[in-house]
């Protein structure tokens, strides 16, 4: 798995120093396992208090700006909480097994705060769900990171995991 394209498409830009913090960490020791490359995309912006109807036409069109960007021939993962929950050493064999099959570029989607478009998830290799508890949406693209990391961590056989 190590030299793997990894490629990360957020809905979303971080705020919080904080996050932006613990994100620069865990890209930071991904450099050594893999080229990858975060692609932030623009929130469409909702009224106060948007119907169902403005936020199905948001998610569409941040559907459309993600899918614009998908590599042919990747393995995509969409992050939602509808998604299957898997521990990190399973989620470890799976992305071995997708670049094993020669899928040399992962991809992973994080929706925006509203969630992501349900033609995205559609087409993604896996719907993944970080947790079935709440998190601040900014929060998902640092625990995926760190997965990433711990995952890279498993397949060398480091202490990092225990």
């Amino acid at each position: 798995m190590k030299g793997v394209n990894v490629q990360i498409i957020c809905v979303g830009k971080l705020k919080e120093k904080f996050y932006i913090d613990g994100a620069a960490e865990y890209v930071k020791r991904l450099s050594a396992y893999c080229k990858l490359q975060l692609t932030e995309l623009p929130e469409e912006r909702l009224p106060q208090n948007p119907s169902r109807a403005q936020i199905d036409a948001a998610l569409a069109r941040e559907g459309a700006a993600v899918a614009a960007r998908l590599p042919r021939g990747a393995a995509v993962v969409a992050l939602c909480v509808e998604g299957e929950l898997l521990s990190s050493e399973k989620l470890a064999r799976r992305l071995d097994k997708w670049t094993g099959a020669g899928k040399n570029t992962l991809v992973f989607l994080i929706g925006s705060s509203y969630g992501m478009d349900p033609g995205l998830k559609a087409r993604a290799d896996l719907r993944l769900s970080m947790s079935p508890m709440t998190f601040p949406h900014h929060l998902a693209r640092v625990m995926l990171l760190e997965q990433l990391y711990r995952c890279f961590k498993i397949e060398e056989g480091s202490g990092y995991h225990k």
